[in-house]
């Protein structure tokens, strides 16, 4: 399926996952089941499960592109000395998908001749060496989707509610990690909020 000029998004559900704890009323209901939606020139959505990165690199093809550009992020099997069995992954779904519609659209007006954008994450358990996140993006030339991809993953990471876990060979405990860059945009949003307004400009006595 390919992607159509439509006047509002359109979500499609497909469900069977299990619930994720710590998540209450529509959030709780996002986290059971797979959510992708399509947009004009977009698709985003969280799913439970492998990604198919053939079929969502297919969602961006299109004729008027060159080039389609790529990002898998992957588990791997070290961190800090530790071997990790997986990864398992937990999102505030509502958000989760409105934040990614709004890169994707952002993604489309920032970049001059990118056509297409998709913005798929997993949630859930995700082990080594699986796929639990897939940009594609398609462009006129490849360096605008070169740049657009770099760009998507940076801002996912610091706007989208995803949290991670994970998981340890042997008897080192789990540990649940937040996104450094979403920790530092926190931070940034904080402190501008927290900010003292600046004086008032003083009316020219002249005027």
């Amino acid at each position: 399926r390919g992607f159509g000029s439509r006047p509002r998004p359109r979500r499609e559900s497909r469900g069977g996952a299990r619930r994720k704890p710590g998540m209450e009323g529509g959030a709780a209901a996002a986290a059971e089941e797979d959510v992708l939606e399509r947009g004009e020139g977009y698709v985003v959505g969280l799913v439970h499960g492998p990604v198919d990165e053939a079929a969502l690199v297919s969602e961006v093809r299109d004729e008027s592109c060159g080039a389609i550009s790529t990002f898998l992020g992957t588990t791997r099997d070290n961190f800090a000395g530790k071997r990790v069995v997986s990864l398992s992954y937990e999102a505030y779904g509502p958000m989760a998908i409105e934040k990614m519609r709004e890169l994707a659209v952002d993604i489309r007006r920032r970049f001059d001749g990118v056509r297409k954008v998709v913005i798929v994450h997993r949630v859930g358990d995700c082990p080594v060496p699986e796929t639990s996140v897939c940009i594609a993006v398609s462009s006129a030339h490849r360096r605008a989707s070169l740049h657009a991809v770099a760009t998507c993953i940076d801002e996912l990471k610091a706007t989208v509610p995803i949290w991670k876990k994970e998981v340890y060979d042997g008897d080192a405990p789990a540990t649940w990690k937040e996104n450094p860059e979403f920790k530092r945009r926190k931070l940034e949003i904080a402190g501008a909020e927290s900010a003292p307004a600046p004086p008032a400009a003083e009316e020219d006595e002249k005027a």
